[in-house]
């Protein structure tokens, strides 16, 4: 009975969130309270739902405190002398103006926010493209790729977010042995915009090529940007902030409060431009937390009725004997295609629970399931599910049907490399 009414709860939130009958935050509060009290344990759900959520609120002021960071750090425009840089290094060169393409957005990606992200690429590179004749589609595959792979990961991304508030776990414990695999997934995207950017260069007629190689070799070398002695601050304060986090001298919670404090007070040092930053990045702040305490509520009931212990045997039923182990490699695997049809909070807030707790029962810990749920983040980028991709198709002027054909291929490529890298580096492990 637990099971059933566990998989409706399940279903009804898949439902309510995909037919966009209510906001995830409503739909991942409403079902399970629902059928909790269906269940006959409408009396707790107090106390179940407090339970939950203390077990996400270090998660919830993580992201809030890692998105006003890297918002004001956006606002201080740390990337746009990395930006410069890189289009004077191209030359023109197609080649190089891919694989710059690629070093920035995998840089900007680290804000969490897709649409800043897009927004900043397509602003920093599209006139370029376009002056050169290269293809738009390009720009926004390796925008996709370099933001599925990045901002899906993080802890302060949305999807991580997700996988760490629904299944409890630390954040620092799950992102450390990540870093290996986005380390070498970066480098495949670098790798893949490489031979887009050959391709586009023979496609070219070589005189324009010239021409632009001349213009930008022609265009004096802008050095305000470098005698701003905040940006050397701000360089330096966000390095410092990930070599602590790599080296796990404090919490992250601790790690980004005080860098955002130090950002908010180099940047920003009188008191009424204080409030209006934080103001502005509250927008996207707030409702991804809400979402955070919503999935302890969701967890806190599921876990304390039973259901989700219920649905983990059910499906147990049908592993076959020894291949237990293979779970966090499953996950990955249905994770490509589920992420891509399915969103974000569907997926992570109703599938990812029930594998988790079915890979408990062979002594998998819910780390290797976060870091293998991660996986298919940079399908889900180009799926229509996604909804900062359709900003970034506005920008381009493309359409869906056209980017899908031009990018599906290379994204599926770089999202199975990324499952073989988790696999090699033992963020998984299939023993």
């Amino acid at each position: 009975m637990l099971a059933v009414l566990g998989f409706l709860t399940l279903g009804t939130f898949m439902v309510l969130v995909m037919r966009k009958y209510a906001t995830a935050f409503v739909a991942i509060i409403a079902a399970p309270v629902l059928f909790a009290i269906v269940a006959g344990r409408g009396a707790d759900l107090g106390d179940m739902a407090v339970d939950g959520i203390e077990t996400v609120a270090p998660t919830a002021v993580l992201l809030l405190f890692a998105v006003l960071y890297f918002g004001v750090m956006m606002d201080a425009k740390l990337f746009d002398p990395v930006c410069h840089g890189i289009i004077r290094l191209s030359k023109g060169d197609p080649v190089r103006i891919c694989v710059g393409t690629a070093v920035l957005s995998l840089l900007v990606a680290l804000d969490g926010d897709g649409t800043t992200s897009y927004m900043i690429i397509c602003s920093a590179f599209l006139p370029i493209y376009r002056r050169i004749g290269m293809n738009p589609l390009v720009i926004a595959a390796i925008a996709t790729m370099s933001l599925g792979a990045i901002s899906g990961s993080t802890p302060w991304g949305g999807a991580a977010t997700r996988a760490i508030s629904v299944l409890h776990l630390d954040a620092a414990t799950y992102f450390v042995p990540l870093i290996p695999t986005l380390l070498l997934t970066s480098a495949l995207i670098v790798v893949i915009a490489y031979f887009l950017g050959r391709g586009q260069r023979k496609r070219i007629d070589e005189n324009v090529l010239a021409d632009v190689a001349a213009e930008l070799a022609g265009q004096e070398r802008d050095r305000s940007a470098l005698r701003n002695w905040r940006l050397w601050v701000n360089a330096g304060l966000t390095v410092l902030l990930l070599v602590l986090l790599v080296a796990g001298v404090a919490p992250l919670v601790t790690l980004f409060m005080a860098g955002f404090v130090i950002a908010l007070l180099v940047n920003h040092p009188r008191l009424a431009e204080q409030g209006e930053v934080v103001k502005r990045h509250a927008a996207s702040a707030v409702p991804v937390v809400m979402l955070v305490l919503g999935a302890g509520i969701f967890t806190g009931i599921l876990s304390e009725t039973g259901m989700v212990d219920a649905m983990a045997k059910a499906l147990l039923g049908g592993v076959p004997d020894g291949l237990g182990n293979l779970i966090p490699l499953f996950t990955a695997l249905i994770g490509l295609p589920l992420s891509f049809f399915m969103s974000n909070d569907a997926y992570f807030f109703g599938v990812l629970p029930v594998l988790a707790e079915s890979a408990s029962h062979y002594g998998i810990a819910p780390y290797e399931i976060a870091r293998a749920g991660v996986a298919g983040q940079m399908l889900h980028s180009i799926g229509p599910a996604s909804a900062p991709l359709w900003v970034l198709l506005g920008l381009v002027k493309k359409d869906l049907g056209e980017f899908q054909r031009f990018a599906l291929l290379r994204v599926t490529v770089a999202s199975l490399g990324m499952i073989v890298f988790t696999v090699a580096t033992g963020a998984i492990t299939l023993t």
